[in-house]
Parts: C-alpha cells; structure tokens; sequence
C-alpha cells in the first residue's frame, strides 16, 4: 500500500478537514475515521496531529466549534465549517485542482530527445 509523505499529508490537512466538515458538523475522532476512510487507509492521523490544526482552523474562523452531550451523556466539542471557510475550500479546491494539471502535464511530457 502506498503511503504519502508527512509533508503531502500536512499541506492537505486543510482542505481534508474543511471538506469533512462541508458533510456536517463532526468531532474529533469522527473527523480522524473519516480520513481514514476516504484515505483507503493511506492516511492515519493521530490526535496530535489533528487537534493543532482544528485549533489554527479556529482561529482562522473557517470552522467553528460548540460543546454538545452525546447519547452517551459525554459532552463532545463537534466542529463545522464557516461561511469563511467553505470560502477558503472552493479556493483551496481550485489550487489543488490546478496543481494536479501541472502534474499530469509534467508526467505525460515525452523526454526531448
């Protein structure tokens, strides 16, 4: 199986979480198995990892988040996204997107001779 690099999987954080978070509202742990999910397993985020960037998200008011109890009677900090952020997604989308054509360009060019 192939994995993506630390670096790959860092500059994909954001537009990985706000389009989570354009499905509905989500919490933690649900936001990691829903990575891991659409990741095919390629993608295993660990707490330490998400929880700082839902924080810099915040701050950056493209999310926002709200203390909510469970059916299990646990309060759960469940986390959506902003106008500001499905904002950011449709650019963040546009740069991936035009990044991926810079990238099959690059490796469907034949070799000069």
């Amino acid at each position: 199986m192939v994995y993506f690099s630390k670096s790959l999987v860092a500059a994909s954080s954001k537009p990985l979480i706000l389009g989570i978070l354009q499905e509905g509202k989500s919490y933690g742990y649900n936001i990691i198995q829903r990575v891991k999910e659409i990741s095919d397993g390629k993608i295993e985020w660990a707490d330490g990892m998400l929880y700082p960037v839902l924080h810099r998200l915040e701050k950056e008011r493209l999310i926002q988040s709200e203390w909510i109890l469970s059916d299990e009677g646990r309060h759960r900090k469940y986390y959506s996204i902003t106008d500001e952020g499905k904002t950011a997604l449709h650019q963040e989308k546009a740069n991936w997107m035009s990044m991926h054509e810079v990238m099959l360009n690059l490796w469907s060019l034949k070799p000069s001779k």
